[in-house]
Formats: C-alpha cells, sequence, structure tokens
C-alpha cells in the first residue's frame, strides 16, 4: 500500500505552533490549492508539521506563500452529537517553500 500526497498552494492564514506536553514541536496551517478546470475551483487543505520541520515552518511560512508539500493523507474520525464527524489532513514529511 501507498499513501502519498504532493500538493503546490499557498498558505490561507500564518501558521499555528505549538508544543506537546512531552515538548514536540507542531505547526499546524492550511494550503489554498487551485484545481485545472475551466472554473476557479480551490481546494483547501490542512497542513500539519512535527519536531525540526514544524518550527522551520513556523519560523520561514506566512499566510499568502506559495509552498510545496510532499506528505501523507491522514483521516481521523470523532463522534459529536450522535453523529461520526471525519478530519482529513496532510501529514508533511518535507515543505518547500516556493515564494522569496
Amino acid at each position: 500500500m501507498y499513501n502519498k500526497v504532493f500538493l503546490i498552494g499557498n498558505l490561507t492564514r500564518d501558521p499555528e505552533m505549538r508544543y506537546t506536553t512531552a515538548g514536540i514541536p507542531v505547526t499546524k496551517f492550511s494550503v489554498a490549492v487551485n484545481r485545472r478546470s475551466k472554473t476557479d475551483e480551490v481546494d483547501f487543505f490542512n497542513i500539519v508539521t512535527w519536531r525540526k520541520l514544524a518550527e522551520i515552518c513556523g519560523e520561514y511560512l506566512s499566510k499568502g506563500k506559495k509552498v510545496a508539500i510532499e506528505g501523507r493523507l491522514e483521516i481521523d474520525n470523532y463522534e459529536k452529537d450522535g453523529k461520526q464527524r471525519f478530519w482529513v489532513q496532510i501529514i508533511a514529511d518535507d515543505v518547500q517553500i516556493l515564494s522569496r
């Protein structure tokens, strides 16, 4: 089995960097990716980075920057108000800044 995602898009907000109770840095941000179609459709993806990559993203990324993301798709589920809910995110293994 193979779970690999490649995205190129723009950050929709500044990254949020936090630390786990064990002191491990984690950064979350979202990326807007334009679809190649006749209409101007956009997909939004939630991105999560860990450890040293999280620190780099927290320091150098900001809203509007273009990035290339390589990672894996992760789907979590939880229950709210008796209904099953799903949360999709990309766990990034590599982030390249494409903007100056």
